[in-house]
């Protein structure tokens, strides 16, 4: 039997052996979703949300081949700087460690991660999913499928503004994964509060969130929960005004031939320049806010 190569930061493993509760976090935002150095500075102001509100942050990387969950100050740093690091999900996860990669975690491999660790919630931006185009190119997230079979509640403002939402949230709905708007009737669109999308389910408190999930586990259902946690009001942008950007990015792409596992980093990059940056303070605003709610639900289980 093989040993998974695995270590936690001090903090971390001294929260799990008191019962403390703990937020996973991913990396790819660190490594692919923002410049340095607004991406070490976003991840500590991240991590001190989660502790300011009673939980310890664990934000999980694979470096040197071994699944760190939770990095110390100096690998933090050493991973936001750090160039040409894999983006991990399902499919490429195990080969990494194997090989001694070092890779960031996207939404699904930060999900398998925490489910190893024992950790059952997860703040994130926002989830992958269809792209637009997906009918041609079958592009679309492992993040919804991993959704469907780890038992992680993951907090994100929606799905990226950037996919087809009613096709993301209809696959969501079709592998029967529970899409929670937390305290509206609608789902959010990442930078944007709101969306025409009615929400699947409401819920206004994390105790009920954290109830849901621990009924989950007790009926035996595979697969976690999405709560779907809109960006604060003072942050957003709205979707009238990103709606011709995020199409002129999307075009930029598609003249350029950018698939795959590039797509996502280059329209974040084309939007954040088309917006002055104001996409970037947006995500971090977005970020920060799932942060908290993450830390109660966590507290609440």
């Amino acid at each position: 039997m093989t040993t998974i190569p695995m270590t936690y930061a001090p903090d971390v493993a001294a929260a799990k052996e008191a019962g403390t509760p703990i937020v996973a976090l991913e990396s790819t935002i660190i490594t692919h979703g923002m410049p340095y150095p607004q991406n070490v500075e976003t991840a500590r102001m991240v991590e001190s949300d989660i502790r300011a509100a009673g939980a310890v942050p664990a934000t999980i990387a694979v470096m040197n081949g071994t699944l760190h969950i939770g990095l110390t100050d100096d690998e933090l740093d050493k991973l936001a700087q750090s160039k040409n690091v894999a983006k991990l999900s399902r499919a490429d996860m195990a080969a990494c460690m194997a090989t001694g990669g070092t890779g960031a975690t996207t939404v699904a491999a930060t999900m398998i991660a925490a489910h190893l660790a024992g950790i059952h919630v997860f703040a994130t931006g926002g989830i992958g999913g269809v792209h637009k185009g997906a009918e041609t190119t079958f592009d679309i997230s492992a993040d919804l499928h991993e959704l469907a079979q780890t038992p992680v509640t993951v907090v994100a403002a929606g799905a990226k503004a950037i996919l087809d939402l009613e096709k993301t949230y209809e696959v969501l709905e079709t592998l029967g994964v529970p899409v929670i708007a937390y305290g509206q009737d609608s789902l959010p669109a990442f930078w944007s509060a709101t969306s025409p999308l009615p929400a699947p389910l409401r819920m206004d408190t994390a105790p009920d969130i954290a109830s849901a999930h621990k009924m989950r586990v007790a009926m035996g259902l595979p697969g976690g929960q999405l709560v779907t946690n809109p960006i604060p009001a003072d942050a957003e942008i709205p979707a009238e005004t990103l709606a011709p950007i995020i199409a002129q990015a999307l075009g930029e792409a598609d003249a350029q031939g950018i698939s795959a596992k590039s797509v996502t980093p280059f329209l974040l990059g084309r939007i954040f320049e088309l917006t002055d940056g104001a996409s970037l303070t947006a995500n971090i605003a977005l970020v920060r806010n799932n942060a908290r709610l993450a830390a109660q639900i966590a507290g609440a289980l």
